[in-house]
């Protein structure tokens, strides 16, 4: 069933999703891959990786996880790695809208939901001067008052293992739009070896990015990813593509399995989450 053609909002369906939160998480994990891809989820002896995702989701409970979703506490394991220098400048974190000082804020910045997830709860502001403030402490209010037990649409058991939801503003990453914008290095690692690694340009937060993958020769591969179209342009290989692989596979070396999205902006090594 190509459910995305019957609900085209990706928001529509993360509120439908939303509305039946109280299933457990076995059972619509369950429900949700039979939609997907049209077979059984087998959890018993799981052998195709969409499968063992799921299993992964539902018994694999290292607290380390908690930590690593969360956008501002994801910082200190980032820096337990040694690698503070790859951080964006953090100008604050907040459990209240009113404890936001905007004057202070610099004139381009990144409000984030720690806890948000798909590009759903982050504002860029490229002028301050210009920006609705008024909207943006409604925005940021609106990401506060979500739930902390409340289940998310992935069934992802560390977005709401109890923590509270709070605001982090971020520097912003300046990039090229002509070539691609901010291009994002998706490093899957298995055991803290990276395998290979897809890539996002031309991106529309919340809504779309070109994807393609790559091997580790940075060779695209004849892969597509279901929710996104593909590239739009040629994306060069990174020349610090080593020491981007480096820095994704320390930060994975702690988990079997995780996705670690890194930036290169002029050669610099740039933080972005991991998954």
């Amino acid at each position: 069933m190509d459910y995305k053609k019957i609900v085209k909002s990706r928001s529509l369906r993360l509120k439908i999703l939303q509305i039946f939160s109280f299933i457990p998480d076995k059972v619509m994990l369950k429900i949700q891959y039979r939609i997907k891809t049209g077979r059984k989820l087998n959890l018993n002896n799981p052998q195709r990786y969409t499968e063992k995702l799921q299993w992964y989701k539902l018994y694999y409970k290292d607290p380390l996880m908690v930590q690593c979703v969360d956008k501002y506490d994801v910082r200190d394991y980032v820096k337990s790695k040694g690698l503070g220098d790859i951080l964006v400048p953090c100008y604050g974190v907040y459990d209240s809208v009113d404890k936001i000082n905007w004057d202070m804020l610099p004139r381009q910045f990144v409000m984030k939901d720690t806890l948000g997830s798909g590009g759903n709860s982050v504002v860029i502001v490229k002028d301050k001067a210009t920006a609705d403030l008024a909207q943006l402490a409604l925005t940021a209010r609106k990401w506060l008052n979500n739930r902390a037990h409340c289940r998310n649409a992935g069934r992802e058991w560390p977005y709401y293992s109890g923590k509270n939801h709070r605001i982090i503003i971020e520097g912003y990453i300046d990039s090229d739009e002509d070539r691609g914008g901010l291009i994002d290095y998706k490093f899957l690692c298995f055991s803290g070896k990276a395998e290979l690694l897809y890539v996002l340009a031309d991106r529309v937060i919340g809504q779309e990015a070109g994807c393609g993958f790559f091997d580790l020769e940075f060779n695209q591969l004849p892969y597509k990813e279901s929710d996104e179209p593909p590239l739009r342009r040629v994306i060069p290989k990174p020349e610090n593509f080593d020491k981007l692989k480096m820095a994704a596979e320390m930060l994975a070396d702690a988990f079997p399995c995780a996705r670690i999205d890194l930036y290169s902006e002029k050669e610099k090594i740039i933080f972005g989450e991991i998954t």
